[in-house]
């Protein structure tokens, strides 16, 4: 861990530092962390644009898309200058002139079962923003066996949910637990066809980023084996327990 904050860090991030679970030694660790986060769409821009801000010292972000008009609603840290452009790319840039220190890798590409397992292994905390469960699962499944710590969102409508697994325990249930892939279809995690509310993502991806600093820090309660779930319409919060499936991965 590095030993020195520099004066400018102690007046960017004063704020936070001042916080009696955080002070100079809870900087230090968040400085020397490094996040994934795998989609750069309603939830993974303020996730990006958060953590950034908090001062994470490493952020690698993946996307193969471009920015295109409907995104611009709920993805944070696009404008219409920034149309036909790729996401990873434009965030990048975004990124450094809010917090030039903070390193960002970009990966200008989908995330599948080749190119995961370089990426997922170099950083200590994952962070699932993907609208679609074939990517969702396989990111479940590499953070499962690599011990990682992974933090999932979920979006339609009104709603959302935000699960953390913590892997390193063996007796933590995993995402598969909750959605089985034989009952669910990716219709329901579509913008386009469910539509969701702008602040809907913004507000998700917030708690998100706020479970990734909480667990750096080691501060407060987690959503371990359980699951937030949110309904922005009716102004309603709630956590349901998960429990192990027998016969799931993460029970073998």
């Amino acid at each position: 861990m590095s030993s020195k904050i520099s004066k400018n860090q102690l007046e960017r991030f004063s704020r936070q530092i001042i916080l009696k679970n955080i002070g100079i030694l809870g900087q230090k660790k968040i400085v020397n962390s490094k996040v994934l986060i795998v989609g750069m769409g309603g939830l993974g821009c303020p996730v990006a644009e958060f953590l950034t801000r908090s001062g994470i010292g490493t952020l690698g972000i993946i996307d193969n898309d471009l920015v295109n008009l409907s995104n611009i609603h709920r993805q944070s840290l696009f404008n219409e200058k920034d149309l036909n452009r790729s996401k990873v790319k434009v965030a990048k840039k975004k990124l450094k002139d809010i917090n030039p220190k903070t390193k960002v890798n970009i990966f200008n590409l989908r995330l599948d079962k080749k190119n995961s397992k370089k990426i997922i292994k170099n950083y200590d905390y994952i962070v699932d923003g993907t609208d679609n469960f074939k990517t969702k699962f396989l990111i479940n499944d590499l953070s499962l066996k690599h011990k990682k710590f992974l933090v999932t969102g979920a979006i339609s409508k009104f709603d959302g949910h935000v699960f953390t697994f913590n892997f390193k325990n063996k007796k933590e249930p995993c995402l598969r637990c909750f959605y089985q892939e034989e009952t669910i279809s990716d219709d329901i995690l579509n913008c386009e066809y469910e539509g969701i509310l702008g602040t809907v993502a913004s507000t998700i991806g917030s708690i998100q980023a706020n479970e990734i600093l909480k667990e750096i820090l080691n501060i407060g309660q987690n959503l371990n084996g359980s699951i937030l779930i949110v309904d922005l319409l009716n102004l309603n919060f709630r956590k349901v327990k998960l429990t192990r499936r027998n016969k799931c991965i993460c029970n073998k």
